[in-house]
């Protein structure tokens, strides 16, 4: 089997001046899980370390990028699943952690659990001695701003919600094993302890090697309601392609609770998606050595993914 991996950076309204960073992040993102996936490595490392990239890159709604809730804090969710067996890590509302997959990992690896939250997160995550940052350094300036932007009398919230970017990744390595990760800041403004989509397995990823896997992104009350990514993955077991599971499943999600979003998904056989019904995703794909990404609908970037490799260093 050959390997491939696909990410995104999220769904919804990227504004100009931030259009090429979320190209050239889900391009590095991309490129990091595919290294691992060349040099023999397995589907969750890839995803893992994709998404973590991400996780350190400011332009995502996730890690370092994530957005405030109603107190101006960061809590952060997140998800790992493994095809193989089905085995799945999540992490939600959690804080001063800078990259919650790698501890949603830890949750699936170290726990008899799928799922920790919040102060129970946190208290693992110290007794992993997994590495703590003071939460004022996951905080951007333009997450600030956008906060205090929301607390005004006039604000419409909802327009600060379109340019999110939630990230995640899915691949499948030689062994023909697949495997998904999702990781994310969640909505502006949100109440202290609100948890969407990301965390829930079935909603914000899923992964098995007898059909495929698939990351979500996009309004994430909307995408638990119809279990998102499942749906994608039962349209692919009824016969559908990736690209037409993806549609069929997010018109589902936009007819029946008027939500939008995007999924990125690749079946066991290495045939792949990036669909979405917003107006933006940035997403980026390797498969036989060739480097796609895109952000709006029909853009495709191709380029060598081995020269991409030579010129992006460690």
């Amino acid at each position: 089997m050959k390997p491939v991996i696909v990410v995104h950076g999220g769904a919804g309204r990227i504004f100009k001046e931030r259009e090429e960073g979320s190209r050239s992040g889900v391009r590095r993102a991309a490129l990091r899980g595919y290294r691992i996936l060349k040099c023999g490595g397995n589907a969750l490392d890839a995803v893992e370390e994709a998404v973590a990239v991400m996780e350190d890159d400011p332009h995502f709604n996730a890690g370092c990028g994530s957005v405030l809730n109603e107190k101006g804090e960061v809590e952060m969710d997140a998800i790992l699943m493994d095809g193989k067996n089905l085995a799945s890590g999540a992490v939600s509302a959690v804080k001063c952690i800078a990259n919650p997959i790698k501890l949603a990992r830890l949750v699936m690896e170290k726990t008899d659990h799928m799922l920790l939250t919040d102060q129970g997160a946190f208290a693992f995550a110290r007794a992993m001695g997994f590495p703590e940052v003071p939460g004022e350094k996951l905080i951007t300036t333009r997450s600030l701003e956008r906060w205090k932007k929301n607390l005004e009398a006039d604000s419409n919230p909802q327009e600060f919600q379109k340019d999110l970017g939630t990230v995640g990744a899915v691949a499948i390595d030689s062994a023909g094993n697949v495997a998904c990760a999702t990781s994310t800041g969640g909505l502006t403004n949100k109440l202290v302890g609100r948890v969407g989509d990301t965390a829930c397995i079935g909603s914000g990823g899923y992964a098995d090697n007898s059909v495929g896997a698939t990351s979500t992104t996009g309004h994430g009350e909307s995408i638990m309601k119809v279990v998102l990514a499942r749906l994608v993955l039962y349209h692919m077991e009824q016969g559908k392609s990736p690209e037409d599971a993806a549609d069929i499943a997010l018109d589902c999600m936009k007819t029946r609770v008027g939500g939008l979003g995007g999924v990125i998904v690749i079946s066991r056989s290495g045939d792949w998606a990036a669909r979405f019904s917003t107006k933006q995703m940035a997403w980026a794909t390797v498969k036989d050595d060739l480097l796609q990404c895109g952000v709006y609908a029909g853009e495709r970037h191709k380029e060598s993914a081995e020269e991409a490799l030579s010129t992006m260093g460690s």
